[in-house]
């Protein structure tokens, strides 16, 4: 039987002022961004149905009258992570031209300033089937921009030294949620640059 979702906001008590309640409105929206802030900053295991409801002030019942169960939350979390980043991505800033390091910057920088969310769309489960390459692209084609910077720059295969050169960036990021990795960003641009040289040609 295919369950029946309301699509009108429902809504929950705040709180007694005098005689009447206070009541606001629970929509599907407001249900996804607390519980995309709370995957950011504790970790997308710990947002629960309880939690969450919590958080937002109200039952359960909300949450499960607008997705099927946690499974469909947790994806529509997830897709707010590639959003996420892809917006993180397309704000950074740095001078280097050198293909690929720009793009191995902002991730490692991620990793330092959006560990939680590096975790969720790197290291988890939740990633499902979704390849390196579909979600480093993103919308903006940001892999394509650098692997055509590549060829245009003379390399014969700019696709295999993007995987060559993304297993030390990934490595790297790695190293920052372990807290292994101390090199400055001047000392990570001189890395990156030396590995695209040794691995372009």
């Amino acid at each position: 039987m295919v369950p029946y979702f309301h699509s009108t906001p429902y809504t929950c008590e705040k709180g007694m002022d005098g005689e009447m309640a206070r009541k606001e409105l629970i929509t599907k929206d407001k249900i996804a961004a607390t519980a995309f802030a709370l995957a950011r900053a504790e970790g997308i295991e710990n947002v629960t149905a309880r939690k969450l409801a919590a958080q937002i002030g109200c039952s359960t019942q909300p949450i499960f009258r607008v997705y099927a169960n946690m499974g469909e939350l947790y994806s529509e979390i997830y897709q707010r992570a590639i959003d996420a980043f892809g917006d993180y991505y397309g704000n950074y800033r740095s001078e280097v031209v050198t293909p690929f390091v720009h793009l191995g910057l902002a991730y490692i920088n991620y990793a330092k300033e959006e560990r939680k969310l590096f975790q969720l769309l790197f290291q988890s489960e939740h990633r499902g089937d979704r390849g390196l390459f579909e979600l480093l692209n993103g919308k903006s084609g940001a892999v394509s921009r650098e692997i055509n910077k590549a060829a245009a720059a003379g390399c014969k295969s700019p696709s295999g030294l993007f995987m060559k050169m993304w297993i030390f960036i990934h490595g790297c990021a790695c190293m920052v949620l372990t807290g292994d990795y101390d090199l400055t960003e001047e000392e990570t641009i001189d890395l990156l640059e030396d590995i695209y040289k040794s691995c372009a040609h």
